[in-house]
């Protein structure tokens, strides 16, 4: 008797129905609204989907990325204008939070309640948008989980809150920002930072799988609430994006709502609270199940890629630049006339200070000025330049010096400073005298370490 062996057929296998009931008539208003408003979000802040361009992403420019808000912006200005009566200017600065974009959002507001009411009149008939919805949540899910990823690594790595700077080891606590507080008390500890972006990271990975979206979603939505409250109470300028991924991420858990409340609060025994499936067959939800997460390692490599590039161009990996530390100036010559340490005088250098990325001096009363500056160590000189005073005008040097080492911790600079001929001699700082970057961690703390 023969034995014929037949591979079962995954495509006729169909995922078992969940029953249709109708929707109650507020739900499927909501629905629409969360739909209209979420979708036009996420176009306008281009960042989330340009997320998914890949290594692409890391090399555009601002403008390129944020090109629905630039050309949007006239619009928004004149909004702001005659319904505001503010002044909304769209910059390119960094900031999430400007009065053109607070406007742009109130006008997506308006847009999706418009799209809602026209939507429920020609489509009042339906009873429930159970396709519609489940495609919806997969696409939000996505997108928060590209965003996670994108935020994540740049703390794992860590990049994002870099340790701080030797300008910052002189700076008054109280001159400070409270964003800088914050990003400083982050990156004195780096293994916090990675902690955090390890947080982040996982709930990203865990979104691209459907198995695991829930999961995902619950420490998604747990690492988003303590950015935006960060955020809110540090007055850190992601505030808008911020509430958006806390609300995308209630948006992927609210169809397992239910489930959660049923294992979390009331212990009963549930169904696995998976995602929706996409399809009607097993196959095709196999299918696009490896297609997301194919995507997630997609966006992990250009995460990845991005990170590479900060670790070395700014971060824990970059290069010391010749001269690299904090310079106190013991003598100063001007014009042949040593000039006594006075808080007085204002052309007399009480600090050099050559940091990665920059260098800065610190006059006599303390004032930190920063400048775009260059080492040569083959030539041995010091170029500082000043920031340009307009976007039209050019930066000028202000300080050409050149340099010698008599010892590992001494230096002597000569040249011009302002256009007057002078002479510094300078004695380099202990780095490790600063509390700040002393040991961090004791076992045995037989007194609190406060200062």
């Amino acid at each position: 008797m023969g034995v014929v062996l037949m591979e079962r057929d995954d495509s006729a296998v169909q995922e078992p129905p969940e029953p249709r009931t109708p929707w109650h008539p507020l739900a499927r208003v909501g629905f629409r609204f969360c739909f209209a408003y979420l979708s036009l979000f996420c176009l306008l802040f281009a960042q989330i989907l340009f997320v998914f361009a890949g290594i692409a992403v890391a090399v555009l420019p601002d403008e390129a990325i944020n090109w629905q808000m630039v050309r949007i912006a006239p619009f928004a200005e004149w909004v702001g204008e005659h319904v505001f009566g503010i002044e909304a200017v769209l910059r390119e600065n960094g900031s999430g939070d400007q009065a053109a974009i607070w406007v742009m959002i109130f006008c997506l507001l308006v847009l999706a309640a418009a799209i809602t009411l026209i939507w429920t009149v020609l489509d009042r008939r339906r009873t429930e948008y159970r396709t519609l919805s489940t495609w919806f949540v997969t696409a939000i899910r996505l997108c928060a989980g590209g965003q996670l990823l994108w935020y994540g690594w740049a703390k794992l790595v860590p990049n994002q809150m870099p340790y701080p700077s030797l300008t910052t080891l002189l700076q008054p606590y109280g001159d400070m920002a409270k964003i800088d507080v914050l990003w400083n008390q982050v990156g004195v500890s780096p293994v916090y930072q990675v902690l955090l972006g390890a947080a982040e990271v996982v709930a990203g990975l865990l979104l691209f799988l459907p198995r695991t979206a829930t999961l995902g979603g619950m420490i998604g939505l747990v690492s988003m609430l303590q950015v935006f409250l960060l955020n809110m109470t540090y007055d850190v300028p992601v505030k808008i994006l911020a509430f958006h991924l806390v609300l995308m991420s209630l948006v992927v858990l609210a169809p397992q709502l239910r489930r959660i409340m049923n294992f979390l609060v009331l212990q009963r025994t549930t169904d696995p609270a998976t995602q929706r499936p996409l399809f009607g067959s097993r196959r095709a939800n196999r299918i696009s199940a490896v297609v997301q997460v194919a995507l997630g390692l997609w966006v992990t490599t250009a995460c990845l890629h991005d990170a590479h590039k900060g670790w070395y161009e700014w971060g824990y990996g970059a290069p010391e630049p010749a001269l690299y530390g904090i310079w106190n100036v013991t003598e100063f010559t001007r014009a042949g006339q040593p000039l006594p340490p006075l808080t007085t005088d204002e052309t007399r250098w009480q600090r050099l200070i050559v940091d990665k990325g920059f260098i800065a001096h610190q006059e006599m009363d303390g004032t930190l000025v920063k400048s775009m500056g260059e080492v040569d160590a083959a030539a041995h000189t010091l170029t500082l330049v000043a920031p340009p005073k307009s976007a039209d005008s050019a930066p000028v040097p202000f300080a050409q010096l050149a340099f010698e080492e008599p010892a590992a911790d001494q230096l002597v600079l000569r040249g011009e400073i302002d256009g007057q001929p002078v002479t510094l001699s300078l004695q380099k700082q202990d780095l490790d005298s600063f509390r700040l970057r002393g040991p961090g961690f004791h076992w045995v703390q037989n007194e609190p370490s406060f200062s």
